[in-house]
């Protein structure tokens, strides 16, 4: 007889990552129904906390009147909590269509063992991409709706401030234009070895280059946005990609803000770029960031993976904020 982990002929237990209560999570097991004709089965091999957005679910700090901006496409629950939550899972197909059977393919699902979704919401990793490595799909999707707003060209002096994942991958994107000069700006010396593993250049704040054609902000500080503003040239724009939840911000807007005409702009990955929308649905954008996954210098932004049954006794130390982890992958197997 077929153990029930490996029967998908009837109901099975699935096992999920749910945010209880503020800093406390629980491994629950629900029923996971047989898949439906338009369904695939998934069974988790890899996913990957976001440590901005979780820390702040994880945390209680998603304020109320964002509450259903903030959910992500298979979350299960409500804000504040209990909330199942995460949008970064790859895994192999059990059950489905043949011609999907076995395959690899990421999905925007919470951290969950065994899964049903939607046909068209899982996406065919690409020969050559590590399984691990193609968690990063949803920051990298991120990163490109972002040097889509950007509209940054070869030739710029880019400067990238805040080395979180996003981040990096911003300023690995950037790095590829011809004659462009990339700076990723961090208060971590220790960034400087992952901006030199992505082939771009690194500076502390008091040493980035000024007078920039284009500053990405990602740091989520206020400290961060003050940099970035200080850091842009006349009429330049800096992009504000930071989610700060409830926490109130000070932007400094006196000095030579307005004399400079500088622009500071909002780029969130739930829309498509304005100069993309007429022609990109969110399922192409997601298979372009895919495809970007296949350079093997990304493999500096994962940290070692770690147990899936072990997250509840190590997510706060993930999550505190000196803990240096970039990209922590979790593993099912």
């Amino acid at each position: 007889m077929a153990s029930p982990q490996n029967d998908l002929s009837g109901v099975q237990d699935a096992t999920a990552l749910w945010y209880v209560a503020p800093e406390a999570v629980a491994l629950r097991t629900e029923p996971l129904l047989p898949n439906t004709v338009d369904q695939v089965r998934v069974r988790s091999v890899f996913s990957a906390l976001s440590r901005g957005t979780e820390s702040l679910v994880f945390r209680g700090e998603v304020p109320p009147a964002e509450f259903e901006r903030m959910r992500a496409p298979f979350m299960g629950g409500a804000f504040p909590f209990p909330v199942k939550y995460g949008y970064a899972t790859v895994g192999q197909v059990q059950a489905g269509p043949p011609e999907l059977l076995d395959r690899w393919v990421f999905s925007l699902t919470p951290h969950q063992d065994f899964f049903n979704a939607p046909i068209d919401a899982v996406s065919l990793v690409p020969e050559g991409v590590a399984p691990m490595r193609a968690v990063l799909a949803a920051n990298m999707e991120t990163a490109l709706n972002a040097v889509w707003d950007a509209k940054v060209g070869p030739g710029d002096r880019i400067v990238v401030v805040g080395g979180g994942v996003v981040g990096c991958l911003i300023a690995f994107l950037c790095g590829h234009l011809p004659g462009a000069s990339v700076t990723l700006v961090d208060i971590n010396a220790e960034r400087a070895v992952t901006a030199k593993a992505l082939g771009v250049r690194f500076a502390l704040p008091g040493e980035a280059p000024t007078d920039c054609d284009l500053v990405f902000h990602c740091s989520a500080t206020q400290a961060g946005l003050a940099t970035a503003l200080g850091l842009a040239g006349e009429e330049a724009t800096v992009l504000e990609l930071s989610w700060y939840g409830a926490k109130a911000v000070q932007a400094p807007l006196g000095g030579a803000f307005h004399s400079r005409q500088l622009r500071l702009q909002a780029s969130q990955v739930g829309h498509v770029s304005a100069s993309r929308r007429p022609r990109w649905s969110y399922k192409r954008r997601l298979g372009a960031a895919l495809g970007m996954l296949h350079d093997a210098r990304l493999d500096v932004l994962l940290a070692d993976p770690i147990n899936f049954f072990e997250l509840p006794a190590k997510l706060p130390a993930i999550f505190e904020g000196r803990s240096g982890v970039l990209c922590q992958p979790i593993r099912y197997l």
